[in-house]
């Protein structure tokens, strides 16, 4: 593994998002001094947090899988993700609700979502549902060492045994005829291939590969802090200062100071200069790119995953049908991303995440009122409308949104709003994300594992990135594991393949029937 040259004794890390605060850690564990430079005034990054009158909103993701990667970092500096936020596990993970009135609870439990599955399509597709289970097993432990918890400085990297491994496995096929060969029921196939927008692919030009997402969030478990999904990087960065960072809080970095092939110090706007060994990097791409003076070349434009438009709302009622996590689908499907990825429309037929915190915390709003956080899928800024063109076009489409909630059975929810805010692509260009979209580069097979921008950069021997843009990408797993990866091109460290083991401070235990589903 490739690693920076010369003394790395002060590390300063630029943005103390998660990939930001996970460096820090692990750096910190490995004995360097660092500096975290932030340009917010706290933690967090995407994953922040605003307050709305007395209601506390999660400004970014709210669904939390994989907490043992968060755990490698605290425990990197002799701590403990348990002893700081306490973890709620989800049962289910998530409700999914269809266009024909259906629904279904999404265990991470494998008998209960057997049971479930029964209930809700029959036996044989119950059957289809452990063959799948044991599938995405196998796939997540045949990448995770080797396609995702590594630094690449080669595509030679990929020849190695987990390769076939992962061929056999059926993972460089289609991801919806992959599942498709599990489950025959479509409004299920939905439920384990939604996954890929994540990703920034539809599920019918995806690699099944990428079901390893699927894995993470309907086998390894969901889980909800205490506090809302901002309360794990203020942790983070408390654990941080406590181990001997210094945070620096709204302090903007305006250039690198350079000589030769080293950065010697970071400036801020301000006209502070911080002298450093080492650079990491965690903003966004475009940002780093200003600060190093250049891109680096590639043979095609990046592209960029779709966007999103969130309503955040604060209510004084909420509906019964509703679980921590609601997908509310549509009828349409494979239109759906043809919208999203290629023809640039607004959905017309949208499926949308649901998040209601105040399921497991209801001091993140006023005695009696609940949070509603509802997530609509739209098309980036280099597809579809412009940042601009939602100056007008947001609060229209706020409106069709409501009316398709209320469409979908939440009756009253116009009425019911006391605080709310809508956050577009407008929004997201305004904080530097490329393309108007908050999920950064795709996952095209050719912006995957070493094909992804690096995060060590050329010509100069003292920088490395971290963050949704690099390896190994997009979700909150990913950026913590890209933080581990960054500090180790710092410090030369092996990197550790994570267990998919519990924590015991926040071991989930599994519903005692398989209707049990969140109190509402």
């Amino acid at each position: 593994m490739r690693t920076v040259t010369g003394p790395t004794d002060h590390v300063v890390v630029v943005g103390a998002g998660l990939s930001g605060l996970a460096c820090a850690l692990h750096l910190l564990g490995a004995g360097r001094r660092v500096t975290l430079v932030e340009q917010d005034a706290g933690p967090g990054g995407r994953a922040g947090r605003v307050r709305l009158g007395d209601y506390l909103l999660d400004t970014g993701p709210t669904v939390l899988t994989m907490p043992h990667l968060a755990d490698e970092a605290f425990a990197a500096v002799g701590e403990s993700l348990g002893r700081h936020v306490e973890l709620m596990p989800l049962h289910p993970a998530y409700r999914a609700g269809f266009a024909d009135g259906t629904s279904l609870d999404v265990h991470t439990d494998g008998d209960a979502m057997e049971a479930e599955v029964r209930r809700f399509a029959g036996p044989a597709e119950a059957a289809g549902y452990r063959r799948l289970r044991e599938w995405l097993e196998r796939l997540y432990r045949a990448q995770m060492r080797r396609f995702i918890d590594t630094n690449f400085d080669s595509p030679l990297q990929l020849a190695h045994p987990d390769l076939v491994r992962l061929a056999a496995l059926g993972g460089f096929g289609r991801l919806d005829g992959r599942i498709g060969r599990f489950l025959s029921d479509a409004r299920l196939r939905r439920v384990f291939s939604f996954q890929a927008l994540y990703a920034g692919v539809a599920p019918a030009r995806a690699l099944a590969a990428y079901a390893v997402i699927a894995y993470m969030d309907t086998v390894a478990g969901v889980w909800f802090p205490k506090g809302g999904m901002h309360a794990l990087p203020r942790a983070m960065a408390d654990v941080a200062a406590g181990a001997g960072a210094v945070l620096r809080w709204s302090a903007e970095v305006s250039a690198l100071e350079r000589s030769a092939d080293r950065v010697r110090a970071v400036r801020l706007a301000s006209g502070e200069r911080i002298p450093c060994d080492a650079v990491v990097l965690t903003c966004e791409l475009p940002a780093a790119h200003r600060l190093l003076g250049r891109a680096p070349r590639r043979p095609v434009r990046l592209r960029h995953s779709p966007s999103a438009v969130v309503l955040h709302a604060g209510t004084d009622r909420t509906w019964p049908q509703l679980a921590h996590h609601t997908l509310s689908f549509g009828a349409a499907w494979e239109r759906t991303f043809d919208e999203l990825t290629r023809s640039g429309a607004l959905m017309s037929d949208p499926s949308l995440l649901i998040t209601r915190p105040t399921t497991h915390d209801a001091s993140l709003a006023p005695p009696g009122r609940h949070l509603h956080y509802v997530l609509a899928p739209c098309p980036n800024t280099a597809v579809g409308p412009s940042a601009a063109a939602w100056r007008d076009l947001g609060p229209r489409y706020r409106d069709r949104l409501v009316a398709e909630l209320e469409r979908r059975g939440l009756d009253g929810f116009a009425g019911s709003v006391e605080a709310e805010l809508l956050v577009t692509p407008l929004d997201w260009t305004a904080r530097g994300h490329a393309a108007g979209s908050p999920f950064s580069v795709s996952h095209t097979f050719a912006q995957t594992g070493p094909f992804r921008p690096r995060n060590l950069v050329r010509g100069l021997d003292n920088v490395v990135l971290a963050g949704c843009g690099t390896t190994p990408g997009v979700g909150v797993p990913t950026v913590l594991i890209s933080g581990k990866l960054a500090a180790a091109r710092v410090t030369g460290g092996r990197t550790r393949a994570p267990r998919a083991g519990r924590l015991p401070d926040c071991r989930p235990s599994p519903p005692t029937a398989a209707g049990a589903h969140d109190p509402t």
